[in-house]
């Protein structure tokens, strides 16, 4: 919204938000993974919670950071439609990857 993201910066800011929200996605996916191994003694299921925490945070990140840059290149104010597309895009895309990794390793 304040133009302090320039293409010659872009790749580098969205490098280090990735390697927060991994690291973050890593940290409090693996306290809901052993939450969940330790309450239903279930290894996959610890995984599928750490996995799906972690794809959920990167994805928000990526998207977090591409959809104001987007609504910015097409001429719109990235304050005012981010938040709602963020939210729609990372509740859905969570959904998700928490259905489909339950079904790749669970079923």
């Amino acid at each position: 919204a304040l133009g302090q993201i320039t293409h010659g910066n872009a790749r580098r800011l969205l490098a280090k938000e990735l390697a927060i929200s991994g690291l973050n996605g890593l940290v409090w996916g693996g306290v809901a993974g052993l939450f969940a191994f330790f309450l239903y003694h279930s290894i996959p299921l610890g995984i599928v919670m750490t996995s799906a925490m972690l794809l959920n945070l990167l994805l928000g990140a990526t998207v977090g950071m591409a959809i104001p840059l987007l609504l910015h290149k097409l001429g719109r104010d990235p304050a005012i439609g981010s938040s709602v597309m963020l939210t729609a895009v990372t509740d859905s895309g969570g959904f998700f990857i928490f259905l489909g990794l339950a079904t790749i390793f669970l079923v």
